[in-house]
């Protein structure tokens, strides 16, 4: 078995996965490139769990709130296990093909100071989609937790700015946007630690 290094970056409804090789010099190379997912489409409630709950409190009906909650610890169950499911076939299929997961890169920002996604998601409309990506990000923290993989959490904007970045290409096909190339790069730039 052939270690390689993880990175996730999260996004609407899971997350790009990328696997790459442990590459002392030189570009890294990408053995998978896939979407782990957290949410069925049809699924609103983990697709959106506080866009649900929002537009519960917003009705102003009896037991608003205490449905709201619900919704949300549901949803939430869900996105979590889903994920550790989807991450669990990821790397069986990275070690049917001898490849060893040994660590994982996921991608953060500085979002991460809201604490109580909830009431953060009845403040203002605007909020829902950024508790959205860090219910997400919770639900990948869970699914690595699960799957015995160790993680580090990366700043995606230190990343941004890494030169490197334009080397994180893949011959997989498929898509390979900027969300690809920084969970490469992070997951290239941990790669060392494992």
């Amino acid at each position: 078995m052939k270690p390689v290094t993880l990175g996730l970056r999260a996004i609407r409804g899971g997350s790009i996965v990328v696997a790459v090789t442990h590459e002392p010099r030189g570009a890294p190379q990408v053995v998978l490139s896939t979407f782990l997912p957290t949410a069925a489409a049809d699924d609103p409630i983990a697709l959106e769990p506080y866009h649900v709950a929002a537009e519960i409190v917003r009705s102003r009906s009896t037991g608003a709130l205490a449905r709201a909650e619900a919704t949300v610890r549901e949803g939430r169950a869900r996105q979590d296990q889903l994920a550790a499911n989807s991450l669990r076939s990821i790397i069986e299929q990275l070690r049917d093909a001898s490849w060893n997961p040994s660590g994982a890169a996921l991608l953060v920002n500085r979002a991460g100071w809201v604490t109580d996604l909830l009431q953060y998601s009845f403040a203002s409309e605007s909020h829902p989609p950024v508790a959205e990506g860090l219910a997400v990000r919770d639900a990948l923290r869970f699914a690595l937790r699960e799957n015995g993989i160790d993680f580090v959490e990366v700043d995606e904007k230190t990343l941004l700015a890494d030169r490197r970045l334009a080397d994180c290409t893949s011959s997989l096909g498929g898509p390979w946007r900027k969300e690809h190339k920084l969970a490469c790069l992070a997951a290239w730039t941990n790669s060392a630690r494992d």
